[in-house]
């Protein structure tokens, strides 16, 4: 009984992160992408908490709903883009198949993996405290922890560049 509501919050979660990854590639306008990149990330979230990795899970909504998802909300928000173009007007049956095909092909690829090596390859992980995950990051994972701050920080620069040209053009 266990098992099989597993499987079914995996399966709502896998659908919840599809139809979101559609959405974000054939949305017309960018606010609406945002929102399905936004319920992408939210899926990835509750596929780490059916993992049993509430941390993952909650760094996953603090990080990249809460600040990246915002960072590029503000960002189409100050430049100030026009929810339709000449380009999404033109082929939006193209960037649809294309979307599917972006979608298929890395499925493909990782059922033929699946089916060829079976799912017992991978011993499970030992469980990590998080006092031992945060000395792991202020320890040999500081540089890669420091980047990432770097890109959000330099991507919110990015931002503001913008929106202070377009605010000087006018």
């Amino acid at each position: 009984m266990e098992q099989s509501l597993a499987k079914i919050v995996f399966y709502a979660y896998t659908a919840v992160i599809g139809v979101g990854a559609v959405m974000a590639v054939t949305e017309r306008g960018l606010v609406r992408s945002l929102v399905g990149l936004i319920a992408t990330m939210f899926g990835v979230a509750g596929l780490y908490l059916l993992m049993a990795a509430p941390f993952m899970a909650f760094m996953q909504i603090l990080i990249y709903i809460g600040g990246v998802s915002v960072l590029i909300f503000f960002s189409i928000m100050l430049t100030h883009a026009a929810p339709t173009g000449d380009e999404a007007k033109r082929r939006p049956l193209r960037k649809r198949i294309n979307a599917i095909f972006a979608m298929l092909v890395p499925a493909a690829v990782l059922t033929v993996g699946i089916v060829k090596h079976g799912t017992s390859g991978f011993e499970r992980p030992e469980a990590v405290s998080l006092p031992d995950l945060g000395m792991g990051l202020m320890g040999p994972y500081l540089l890669a922890f420091e980047l990432i701050s770097v890109v959000l920080f330099v991507a919110m620069a990015g931002a503001v560049m913008l929106a202070w040209r377009q605010w000087g053009r006018k």
